[in-house]
């Protein structure tokens, strides 16, 4: 189970994630303060290694990555990056919500209920 959820992450990954988890943004707190709460009985984990990557939340049983995207994402080469690590972590059947710390920070409300309207059309899925 534990190589299905981190897909071989390395050592050093974990060492990383457990940093960031010590040292996360003002919108991913107020993001945490939401999932922690394992919305729809759907257990999320933060700053999650999957293979050589850090997920800022992931819940493992919907194979759900929820990115939070500070100004640095607005970059044309951090963008790129991104787009290689989505459709490589997509390769894996893992599916991504990305939103801004703008959103989170000034809509979180909007950002909440996409959250639980993808929640809800993959809980149909499963019934």
């Amino acid at each position: 189970m534990k190589k299905q959820m981190f897909l071989g992450a390395y050592y050093l990954i974990f060492e990383q994630a457990k940093a960031l988890r010590g040292n996360m943004t003002p919108a991913e707190l107020i993001l945490w303060s939401y999932l922690q709460q394992s919305p729809m009985g759907h257990k999320f984990r933060r700053q999650h290694p999957i293979d050589k990557y850090i997920a800022d939340f992931y819940c493992h049983s919907l194979k759900l990555i929820i990115e939070v995207d500070g100004a640095i994402h607005e970059n044309k080469e951090i963008q790129q990056k991104d787009i290689d690590r989505q459709n490589h972590l997509e390769s894996f059947g893992i599916f991504f919500l990305r939103f801004t710390n703008h959103e989170v920070e000034n809509h979180l409300e909007t950002v909440i209920k996409t959250i639980e309207d993808y929640l809800k059309s993959r809980q149909n899925n499963f019934y």
